[in-house]
């Protein structure tokens, strides 16, 4: 093998070659014309389940092949001339003469006459040292047809000369190939994960939400005195979607070459070279190289872009977004975008209602096309602040880009400075560019001018200002990008004096590789915990606390947390008991080391483990299946007074040996003890009375809301306070984006689309009475969630194609009430999902529709002693 692939699946095995004076391919006889039946067929299905679905066609005909010129001077450098005829197209499997479109037509009524009079002139092929050098068609034939002649001379010239692998340029592309070689059998194995193709697809860059593949390839070659009697090739390629295996969709690709009968052929032409050999017979055979062609096909009858938008813009209107039509629709729409021009995109989006107007920006954005990126950025306004709505629509759809551009980048980096209407869009446009960054950096383009432009500026940035508000734009920036280069940053400004600067920092540095958390990291995280230099609110050092025991602590580490348990503020006491604990019950990393410090009993002692108080920390299950696991963690942390001071929750998915933290939702609030003349905890006297809410979504960090932010905007919420919750994020988003073209041997082209989309809505509330001395925080999760695969083969004079997925419609509530009308006050969390559909779809069927039954999510058995009372007391 070549140096270069030593690492590639060739076993270091060897074979007995055929003969010591045999040649690399099939020797032909002058004066003789070979004819063979040929057929190349093309299957998909579904992998599992309903039949209904399988379609597929089979092309047959027979094959003449002759020797026209060989090099005197090297005996294995051949000049051959291939000639198809009748020509038969049929169905693959079983069908009824209603549903079976081939039954009763003629080749020439299938693929019309053109095309027929092309797949049947006569092509030639050089075939040197065992590899086809050149194939020679008229290059004004359709790009189909010559694939499919492609097809015909890879299987009839293969290489029959022992070689253990060899890098072969065929239909598939540029593979590399093993070769096992008996006497009078060839076993040609292609290594089709090592392929590459001229048609680059792209695919979402977290495994948990993508797409899976298989694909197998093999000839088996019979021989008869040096030629191939028999040739057989089964290639498969298996497409299934990560979050659940069992849908998935197969393309089975058979081709057949059998040797009929020898004839007396045509004599052999003069020539010195193959040049003026080719010309001398036809000079309008030209190179076309082996590879297949990209195939442009039209589609009759489709709809145009604003038909498309005229059928689903019902389902896309603000009340149906719970609903699987939604995301079913924006599915819908999203393929027609990425066809349209810039001027078919902006005639939808100016007559459009306003109700429906943000998903259709959802989706314009999502398409990530040329033409749908000018459109939308010639639509909206930022100059203007009327439009907030529709621009953070927009900039949350480019954050959850699957596959953003230097392009797009660019886009929100001369936004931002640019003329920008409102002080929220422009810190959502640096914390968004931060996302894009960490984006293309994943995919290897993080040398792009651009980026490094971004990430310059990124890096500069919380030094650059003294404005609070874009010292913290700048750090959930960077919270978002993951730049190891910010690692340094980010320990900086946890030590802030400004508890939100602290607060960002820590979370951020949370999600980064417990690996770049380094000794001088965790020294500033210790110190803050510790308040070695200086006192801390409760909630930095909680996050630090946390930061710590998931970066790989030391013994010393977690023994001076455990030692501190008991000299910490009441609910803080009882925050980090229950965070011991949850390490412990749910096995995270660090329990083996919990577990080896708690043996020594100056730390794990029963004045230290009997700390009471309402603040809690708990982990747990929300489904365990074959293909994904999701898990939960709910943080509590209250202050003294029974006010609430930070709640975080998250959902994490693991699947195909990855993590994607699937949603944050953090609510703070601070200041309020004196609504109810308490007295605050230490370190937090002089806060200003604030309560906010920030989400992560899908790995991005979306910018904060506040409820509110100082005494007198508190006291005017209270009195006007409905009830209603506050939208943190509500759209359309591209959650699954896969699009591959698959080069088959026979000349044939699948092409497989997966995308899936996500219809949600997350929002947050907090209410707070004095009469009944009790608040209330909710954070409420709609969604509606639906993927689809479709696999197609276009040879533009027919198709087949089979389409698989699932549709869901879910909805968690977390509610905590608060009741604190005596010490110690009442608290009560409550997670709840709805019972929920969930359906398998095929094409355009249900294969089977199941409901999960709702649940209240298990939590600390204090915490449902504490609702009995809570509840109890209500009634």
């Amino acid at each position: 093998c070549l140096s270069n692939f030593t690492f590639l699946p060739c076993p270091a095995v060897s074979y007995m070659p055929l003969t010591k004076s045999a040649s690399a391919g099939p020797r032909l006889d002058n004066d003789k014309l070979y004819r063979y039946s040929y057929s190349a067929e093309v299957g998909l299905n579904r992998l599992t389940g309903s039949t209904r679905g399988n379609t597929g066609f089979r092309i047959s005909s027979d094959v003449d092949i002759s020797l026209i010129w060989r090099n005197p001077e090297i005996q294995d450098e051949q000049l051959l001339r291939l000639q198809i005829s009748n020509v038969e197209v049929e169905s693959v499997g079983k069908r009824s003469r209603k549903n079976n479109i081939f039954h009763g037509s003629s080749a020439e009524s299938i693929l019309g006459k053109v095309r027929l009079e092309a797949l049947q002139r006569p092509f030639m092929v050089l075939w040197k040292m065992g590899k086809i050098r050149s194939l020679y068609a008229h290059k004004a034939e359709p790009s189909t047809i010559k694939n499919l002649k492609r097809g015909v001379a890879i299987l009839s010239f293969s290489k029959l000369k022992y070689s253990i692998c060899n890098l072969q340029a065929d239909a598939s592309g540029k593979c590399l190939v093993e070769y096992k070689a008996t006497k009078d059998h060839v076993i040609r194995t292609k290594h089709l994960d090592t392929c590459k193709t001229q048609e680059m697809g792209f695919t979402t860059q977290s495994p948990v939400l993508g797409i899976s593949g298989k694909s197998t390839s093999e000839t088996v070659i019979t021989l008869e005195n040096g030629i191939i009697k028999s040739a057989d090739v089964e290639e498969t390629h298996i497409l299934s979607i990560n979050a659940r295996h069992k849908a998935a969709t197969k393309v089975l690709s058979r081709q057949s070459l059998m040797l009929k009968k020898i004839e007396v052929g045509p004599t052999e032409a003069a020539g010195k070279d193959v040049a003026s050999v080719v010309k001398s017979l036809d000079d309008k055979l030209m190179s076309v190289g082996v590879m297949v062609e990209k195939v442009k096909t039209k589609c009759k009858g489709c709809p145009n872009l604003m038909d498309t938008w005229k059928a689903v813009r019902s389902q896309l209107e603000p009340g149906s977004l719970s609903k699987a039509e939604a995301p079913r629709s924006f599915l819908t729409l999203l393929h027609s975008l990425r066809k349209a021009s810039k001027s078919e995109i902006l005639t939808v989006l100016r007559n459009c209602s306003k109700t429906v107007l943000p998903q259709l920006v959802d989706a314009v954005t999502s398409a990530q096309t040329p033409s749908s990126l000018s459109a939308i950025l010639e639509f909206l306004n930022f100059s203007k602040k009327e439009g907030l709505v529709l621009q953070e629509r927009f900039l949350y759809a480019c954050g959850f880009a699957s596959h953003p551009t230097e392009t797009m980048l660019q886009s929100l980096l001369d936004l931002s400075q640019g003329q920008i209407g409102s002080t929220e869009i422009k810190e959502s446009i640096v914390i968004i560019m931060g996302a894009l960054l960490r984006k293309l950096c994943l995919k290897g383009a993080c040398e792009l001018p651009t980026v490094l432009k971004v990430k310059e500026m990124l890096l500069a940035g919380p030094d650059s200002t003294q404005m609070e508000s874009e010292v913290q734009m700048y750090l959930l920036a960077l919270k978002n990008a993951l730049l190891p280069e910010g690692v340094p940053i980010l320990a900086k400004y946890a030590e802030s004096e400004v508890g939100a600067f602290s607060t960002i920092a820590i979370t951020a540095l949370q999600r980064y590789d417990p690996q770049l958390i380094i000794p001088e990291v965790k020294k500033t995280l210790n110190r803050i915990y510790h308040q070695n230099k200086r006192i801390y609110e409760k909630n930095v050092r909680a996050a630090a606390a946390d930061l710590i025991m998931s970066s790989n602590p030391s013994y010393m580490e977690v023994k001076n947390l455990l030692l501190s348990i008991g000299h910490l503020p009441h609910e803080m006491n009882k925050y980090m008991l229950s965070k011991v604990q949850d390490i412990l019950r749910f096995e995270m990393p660090a329990c083996k080391l919990v577990r080896q410090v708690m043996k020594d009993m100056v730390s794990h002692n029963y004045d230290r483990f009997s700390k009471t108080g309402s603040s809690s920390a708990f982990s747990g299950f929300m489904a365990r299946t074959a293909d994904v696991t999701c898990t939960y963690n709910l943080d509590i942390l209250y202050s003294g007074s029974g006010v609430l001071r930070r709640s975080n929750m998250n959902i994490y998915g693991q699947g195909n040996n990855a993590l994607l933290h699937g949603l944050q939702v953090t609510i703070e609030a601070q200041g309020l003890e004196s609504l109810i003349a308490a007295t605050p905890d230490e370190g937090e006297e002089e806060l200003e009375s604030f309560a906010g809410m920030s989400a992560l979504l899908f790995d991005v960090q979306l910018r904060p809301v506040t409820f509110f932010k100082g005494y007198s905007d508190l006291m005017s919420k209270m009195f006007s306070m409905s009830g209603d919750p506050i939208s943190v994020v509500k759209g359309l988003i591209l959650l699954t984006d896969h699009s591959q073209v698959i080069p088959l041997q026979s000349g044939l082209r699948a092409s497989a689309e997966f995308q899936g989309g996500l219809a949600i809505d997350i929002s947050g509330g907090m209410e707070f009475s004095l009469w009944y001395r009790e608040s209330k925080t909710s954070v409420n999760n709609r969604g509606a969630l639906v993927v689809i695969g479709n696999v197609t083969v276009d040879t533009d004079f027919v198709s087949a194609g089979v389409e698989v997925g699932f549709e869901t419609e879910a909805t968690l509530d977390f509610i905590t009430t608060v009741q604190f009308s005596e010490y110690p006050f009442l608290v009560c969390m409550q997670m709840d999902k709805t019972t929920f559909p969930f359906r398998y779809l095929s094409t355009n069927q249900i294969l089977g529709d199941q409901l999960v039954p709702g649940s209240e999510f298990p939590l600390h058995q204090e915490n449902s002693n504490m609702c009995k009372k809570v509840f109890e007391q209500a009634w």
